[in-house]
């Protein structure tokens, strides 16, 4: 027991998470570096990374697929998760989010707290995930510190507190002084940054770092009344104090260490890695995972201990060479390769064959892993993302992940013959893999219909259907995935009666039927008075409805945001039948919805442009024939910042707009915000 706490205590389980192009990959690649876990540094510009292996990836200069490694860091086991920033590929933040106990926010000095900083911030706190930032890109022209700290503050309402303040800034940026330890740090050039020595701070920003110190000092002081004492006596608060309370205050959620540096120019990643095992979590200071025990419906909980039952997440698939990887986190007990494991929501039984700890697309095989490890298994046919693996004498389901429904939708046609025998198949592994990508055959057109979460989502995916399964298809122009709804208050009534194999079938079933406000989503209640629908058809009538919402009868796209009130109905003994309760529950809820003036809505995206003040007027000309609502216009060193909301049919070729009206240099991103009604 005390070996393995001693393991669990010197493992941290991290992600890298940030806006596009904040710097996460190149962060990541001088972590590898500086732990010697790889022996060249990568760089993004040269499609020459670690963690972005994919070609999809180095050639496009983004991060698209989550990659996990692990390293060692003076004696420390990181387990690393390099995310994506592009909003497209958000479920792979989501899903790596939900089994990591800790996060690196990265923020460029430059452009601060961008959109997608915003949401992956959320994603962290809905899972509550301890995180430290990285100020990245302090060489850069217009980097600010101190901005990026406001506007953590007003925009995601964090407490950051700064360990760190930079020398220098823009191209003088030269070091970093710490702050706990008040001494300077500088970093050798010549040696790629794996060198670094610690200097008296310059009498330049000496000042600077004794009120910065003391603005620490106060906000620590705040949580703990020992290091308020001495701080109000004016005595010396020991670094090993300091750091201790700021642990504690990270991993409630309190506060937000930050520190600074230009990972480009290999300077600020050695201090990061020491704020990585000084201040989050390792698996034993998380709370023990909890789940719902199937039989007895009960919420049971597993500690991190590899004595305990089996209880791990399947959070990702991927498909290499042809064979499924499962990487799973293990929260408790232990896995073996040979051992079977028992899928509680398929509630199948499968032998895993082999274990690996990855390195981005690289395997180490393992003969088995405990608690606190992630890892790739292979030999699980079923698992799919959000299972739980655990041991059939104690089962345990744990909360599955949140999957985004897609807004975009293309329709492809293979090539040949023999694309059109393959496609099904590449379609079917790709949707594996990915939770957000869904496909169907339109049965109007005999075309397949594929939808994902935006432009560049659905490129990258035909691309891979050609390099990775070699299936060649056309593919239409985008198309918007809309969604129906009501809007206002109706009654329906649905009655089956039909003669089916020589069984007779009668049931007939009553609705009430209303609008919700918008993003609020279905909900069917009972309010049967009268026994009209014995109480055990009711379940079944409640599925009915379940299967009205994925169809309307205005385009046949899914029904959201309404209302449903099972109010009556008829039952004859011996004649009403699962299935005449179900189809007339359906006829039920048409009979409804067409009273109640069926409208489309459509995905309406949030929208932040970043211009040249020059470019200003032609950006917003061009956003108001697009019949974009501007939300605001914040100027920043030289670049003008508006945000707007707008329909995503709108928006398809903006990108290539925005380059003619800004000879190239402004750039955007896009967001889901919601389901509205059709703009005209």
């Amino acid at each position: 027991m005390k070996a393995v706490a001693q393991r669990l205590k010197k493992i941290r389980n991290i992600g890298i998470i940030a806006h596009i192009d904040a710097g996460k990959t190149t962060v990541s690649e001088r972590i590898l570096y500086y732990t010697g876990r790889s022996h060249k540094i990568g760089e993004v510009h040269e499609g020459t990374t670690v963690m972005d292996w994919m070609e999809q990836e180095q050639e496009r200069g983004i991060t698209i697929t989550s990659a996990v490694t692990t390293c060692e860091w003076n004696g420390y086991q990181i387990q690393l998760i390099d995310t994506p920033g592009h909003v497209d590929f958000t479920i792979e933040v989501e899903r790596s989010l939900r089994v990591l106990d800790g996060a690196i926010a990265v923020f460029c000095a430059v452009g601060g707290v961008e959109p997608q900083s915003e949401t992956v911030w959320r994603q962290a706190d809905k899972y509550r995930v301890p995180k430290i930032a990285f100020v990245n890109k302090m060489d850069r022209i217009g980097a600010d510190f101190r901005q990026v700290l406001d506007q953590m503050r007003e925009k995601l309402q964090a407490n950051p507190v700064a360990v760190q303040i930079p020398v220098g800034r823009e191209s003088d940026f030269r070091g970093v002084v710490d702050l706990i330890h008040m001494r300077q740090i500088v970093w050798k050039d010549e040696t790629l940054g794996a060198e670094y020595t610690y200097v008296p701070i310059d009498p330049q920003i000496f000042d600077a770092a004794v009120e910065a110190r003391d603005e620490l000092l106060a906000k620590v002081a705040e949580w703990d009344d020992g290091i308020m004492e001495k701080y109000v006596e004016g005595r010396p608060v020991d670094p090993e104090e300091i750091e201790r309370v700021l642990r504690r205050l990270t991993l409630d959620l309190e506060v937000v260490p930050v520190l600074c540096g230009a990972a480009l120019r290999n300077k600020g990643i050695q201090p990061l890695l020491d704020a990585v095992a000084h201040y989050l979590p390792c698996p034993l200071d998380i709370p023990p995972v909890q789940g719902i025990d199937p039989v007895t419906q009960e919420t049971v909980q597993r500690l991190a201990d590899d004595s305990e039952p089996l209880a791990a997440l399947a959070f990702k698939i991927f498909m290499d060479q042809g064979r499924k990887l499962t990487y799973a986190r293990i929260y408790s007990g232990k896995l073996r390769a040979g051992d079977t494991v028992y899928n509680v929501r398929q509630r199948t039984k499968e032998k895993l064959s082999r274990i690996f700890r990855m390195h981005a697309n690289k395997r180490e095989r393992l003969e088995e892993a405990g608690a606190g490890s992630i890892v790739a298994l292979m030999g699980l046919k079923s698992a799919a993302t959000g299972d739980t693996l655990c041991d059939e004498q104690h089962p345990i389901l744990l909360e599955p992940i949140d999957i985004y429904e897609p807004v975009i939708a293309v329709a492809v046609e293979p090539k040949t013959r023999a694309d059109q025998e393959k496609l099904p198949d590449a379609l079917a592994k790709l949707a594996d893999e990915d939770p957000t990508f869904r496909y169907k055959e339109d049965p109007d057109t005999g075309q397949m219909v594929i939808r994902g979460m935006g432009e560049l989502h659905l490129e990258i995916l035909l691309s891979r259907l050609e390099r990775d399964y070699a299936v060649g298809v056309n593919a239409g122009k985008p198309q918007v995935v809309y969604r129906e709804t009501v809007q206002k208050a109706a009654l329906g009534r649905g009655v089956f009666e039909r003669e089916i194999g020589g069984s007779k079938h009668y049931a007939a079933v009553e609705l009430s039927l209303e609008p919700r406000e918008r993003g609020k989503g279905n909900r069917v209640v009972q309010r049967v008075r009268d026994a009209s629908i014995p109480e055990a058809w009711l379940p079944v009538v409640e599925a009915g409805v379940m299967d009205a919402f994925t169809s309307g009868d205005l385009m046949g796209y899914p029904v959201v945001d309404v209302d449903v009130a099972i109010i009556g109905g008829e039952h004859r003994e011996g004649l009403s039948t699962e299935l005449a309760y179900r189809v007339a529950a359906a006829m039920a809820f048409r009979d409804a919805f067409n009273k109640g003036e069926p409208i489309l809505l459509e995905p309406y995206m949030r929208v932040e442009v970043l211009t040249p003040d020059e470019f200003l007027g032609d950006v917003i000309a061009d956003l108001n024939l697009r019949k974009a609502r501007i939300e605001g216009i914040t100027a920043k060193k030289g670049i003008q910042v508006v945000d707007a909301t707008v329909a995503l049919s709108k928006m398809f070729g903006y990108s290539t707009a925005l380059r003619s009206a800004s000879q190239g240099r402004a750039t955007f991103t896009m967001q889901f915000f919601r389901y509205d009604a059709l703009s005209s």
